[in-house]
């Protein structure tokens, strides 16, 4: 199971949708099958599909993300990355563009495999 090979905590997250919902940062055993059905009930009832995954959760992280754009015949470009750090209860507040404090060659990396996605 995800948690005996990872441990604790985890966040658990709806499959589907965004904006922070189904989602629940689950730090005690005893908590993760009343936050996954929890997650899971608003998970249907926002978006209409009750799947839920779990991940290692880590409280430090940067939210940086790239948009990607494609033609359908392998033409991929990228648009640039931002930081999304600035977030309330799992929503984003803020997106900066570009993610002028990551270095250069971190950001470049991120665009990078961005398009190999």
């Amino acid at each position: 199971d995800f948690v005996d090979k990872h441990g604790f905590p985890v966040m658990i997250k709806a499959a589907s949708g965004g904006g922070g919902k189904g989602m629940r940062v689950c730090r005690r055993r005893e908590d993760l099958i009343p936050f996954f059905r929890a997650c899971a009930s608003e998970a249907l009832a926002s978006f209409g599909n009750g799947a839920c995954f779990i991940e290692k959760y880590i409280g430090s992280a940067k939210h940086v993300e790239v948009q990607v754009i494609g033609d359908g015949k392998g033409n991929v470009v990228h648009l640039w990355e931002r930081d999304c750090s600035v977030q309330r209860r799992n929503q984003k507040l803020v997106e900066i563009a570009p993610a002028w404090h990551h270095p250069m060659n971190v950001r470049k990396a991120v665009q990078e495999d961005a398009l190999k996605l």
